[in-house]
C-alpha cells in the first residue's frame, strides 16, 4: 500500500512538473507586460493578458488539493475575492492568506474567497493543515497555468504568480483589481474588503426581494 501511494505521488509530481516545463518553453508566445511590478529593485515581465476593472472576468481552471478541477464558473452569481500569492512558503504570502481566512467570518455567507498560487497542491494542503486555513479555498495554477495566463499574472522566468487581488461581482465582471507594485509587499486589504462589502450591499439592495419589499412599503 505504501509503495502504491508513493508511486502515485511520484507520477502526479512528474505530471505537474512536465506541465510546468512545457509552459516554460511556450511562455514567449504569451503577451508580455513590463514596468508594472517589481521584485526587489528590478521590474519583472508579466506574461498573459492584462484584464481591467469593468471587463467580464475570464473563466479559468485551477486545481484543488486533490488535483480536482475548479473553475470560476463554478461560483456563478456569487461575489468572489481572489487573493493571488507567489508562494505560500513565504512570509507575506502566508500572512495574506491567513488575513483573508480570518476575514471570511465578517462577510456575508454568499461571498467566495479563494487563494491561488503556483505551489503544488501537496504543498498547499500541508500549509492549510499547519496554519488552520479552513475558510478560504486554496487552489493551484501549477498544472495548466490557465489563471495566470488569462489574467496576466505569470512572472517570466520565475514560474510564479505576481501578488494581486481581484473581486468579481455577481454578474461576473471584474469590480476590483490590484497588482501589488512590489511582490514583497502586502496588498491593500482595507480597500479590497471595503469594495467587497460595498459591492455586496449594493447587490443586496437591488435584488428582486429587496425591490419587491421597497415597492410594498411605497404602496402603503
Amino acid at each position: 500500500m505504501k509503495f502504491s501511494t508513493l508511486l502515485l505521488t511520484s507520477a502526479l509530481n512528474f505530471a505537474v512538473i512536465s506541465s510546468a516545463c512545457a509552459d516554460f518553453f511556450t511562455q514567449d508566445s504569451l503577451p508580455q507586460t513590463d514596468n508594472l511590478v517589481k521584485a526587489g529593485n528590478k521590474f519583472v515581465t508579466l506574461l498573459g493578458n492584462q484584464v481591467k476593472e469593468g471587463e467580464k472576468a475570464p473563466d479559468f481552471k485551477v486545481v484543488n488539493d486533490s488535483f480536482g478541477p475548479v473553475s470560476l464558473s463554478d461560483f456563478a452569481n456569487k461575489p468572489v475575492l481572489i487573493s493571488v500569492v507567489p508562494s505560500l512558503d513565504t512570509g507575506v504570502c502566508s500572512l495574506q492568506t491567513k488575513r483573508f481566512n480570518e476575514e471570511v467570518a465578517n462577510l456575508p455567507s454568499n461571498v467566495v474567497m479563494m487563494t491561488i498560487s503556483n505551489d503544488l497542491p501537496f504543498a498547499q494542503k500541508r500549509f492549510c493543515k499547519t496554519e488552520n486555513i479552513d475558510k478560504v479555498k486554496v487552489l493551484s495554477d501549477a498544472v495548466w497555468r490557465d489563471f495566470g495566463s488569462k489574467y496576466g499574472l505569470l512572472i517570466k522566468d520565475m514560474g510564479l504568480l505576481t501578488r494581486a487581488i481581484f473581486i468579481i461581482d455577481e454578474q461576473g465582471n471584474i469590480a476590483y483589481k490590484e497588482l501589488v507594485a512590489n511582490i514583497s509587499q502586502h496588498p491593500n486589504y482595507d480597500n479590497a474588503l471595503a469594495t467587497l462589502k460595498a459591492l455586496n450591499s449594493a447587490e443586496a439592495s437591488t435584488s428582486p426581494t429587496s425591490v419587491a419589499a421597497d415597492g410594498a412599503i411605497a404602496g402603503h
